[in-house]
Formats: structure tokens, sequence, C-alpha cells
């Protein structure tokens, strides 16, 4: 992990598929958030990815990859997120993520509302089902957004303030528009953000980071 100032409010930075730690500072999001980091608006915290070991594990059973992405979101609720509670004096935390990382940074929100204030995504899809082989279970269910939100019910949905971020160009923009739509079902308080003419990349990224940044 790599942590940005010295005090602030947290915010998790989950990197993009099979990505890095140092991800975020290697492809400039940090220093796209420098103003709020220098200022001690937030703290920023780039973690690394287990997603050779759960999604992107090609070599286990579907079931398996399913179990350990099960063992990461159990230590990131019940001991990162914890520690980062009592480090910064908050009772919840923002999260984030482009691409793939905005997927974790979604699902974690979702499943784990009571911990999570702010959720910014940024080009991120949704639907894991395609990673899985036609495997499909329980853990499935409870790891795939557009499934389990149809269903889910929690007060700390409606207190959360959430950014869909993709692009006119971007691939992932159908996905967006998915969630969009069942949030706006059930009332949830949103904001997808379409930035015109944009692609899946970092440099609309980029942009995109220090705005939402910006309406804390």
């Amino acid at each position: 992990m790599l942590v940005f100032g010295t005090h602030g409010y947290p915010i998790v930075i989950f990197p993009t598929s099979g990505g890095r730690y140092h991800e975020a500072k290697d492809f400039l999001l940090v220093e796209s958030a420098r103003w709020f980091i220098e200022t001690g608006k937030i703290k920023l915290f780039c973690l690394d990815s287990r997603d050779h070991d759960s999604w992107y594990a090609k070599h286990l059973h579907p079931a398996e990859r399913v179990q350990n992405h099960n063992r990461y979101d159990r230590f990131l609720s019940q001991e990162f997120v914890p520690a980062l509670q009592q480090e910064c004096h908050v009772d919840k935390i923002g999260v984030a993520g482009c691409s793939f990382g905005g997927f974790h940074a979604l699902n974690f929100a979702f499943r784990h509302p009571d911990q999570v204030a702010y959720l910014f995504t940024m080009g991120a899809a949704f639907d894991m089902r395609p990673f899985l082989n036609g495997h499909y279970d329980e853990d499935v269910y409870y790891n795939n957004p557009p499934q389990y939100m149809l269903d889910a019910q929690n007060e700390h949905f409606y207190q959360m303030n959430i950014v869909l971020g993709t692009a006119e160009h971007d691939f992932c923009r159908p996905g967006n528009e998915e969630m969009a739509g069942i949030l706006h079902n059930k009332g949830i308080r949103h904001w997808l953000d379409v930035r015109p003419n944009g692609t899946h990349d970092w440099p609309i990224w980029r942009d995109m980071f220090p705005h939402y940044l910006s309406l804390m």
C-alpha cells in the first residue's frame, strides 16, 4: 500500500485489473489529486489487488476464485477499514477506482454501506458473470452488483454519495447506465457522469477524479 497525505478524509483507491498498489501513482491519478492531499482535504490509500488469485485466476475453479475474493473482502471490512476509521476518526470512508478498480469500489461499498460515505467509479464494469465460465452460486450472486442490488435493502444506501463516471465512447458505458437505472428505480441518489468524446483510458479518469473529490 502507498499512502499520500498526513491527514484528511480517507479515500481508498483500488487498482485496475490485476494492478498493483503503485498504479495510481504511476499513471498520475495521485498527481491529479495533489491539491486535495496537500491541503489536508483527503488522505489517499492506494491498495494492492488480489485479482490474480480471484477473478483473473484462470487456473482455479470459479468457485475458488470467488472464495478468494471473499477473503479479500473480509480483510477490507474486518481489518483494513476499521483501522482507517480509527486512524482518521471517521465513521465511514470513501472508495474509488478506475476500470476494474471501480468494480471493487462499488462492490465493497454496496456490500458494506455502513462503512462507506463516498463512492466514485471511473470507467467501471459491474457484471462479474463473464469471468466465471458459466459457474454460478450464492457467492457469485453476492459479488455481482447488477443482481444483488435489485433486492438489497439498507438505509445507508440513501446516505451514500455516489458518482458513476464513464465516457461517450467507453465500452463500459452500458454497464454504468444499467447500474444507474437500478439505483434510480430504488430511489438511491447518484450521479451518472457521461463525459463527451472520452474513451476507456487514464486521461479521462485523471479529469474525473479531482472533480469528484471537489464534490465532497
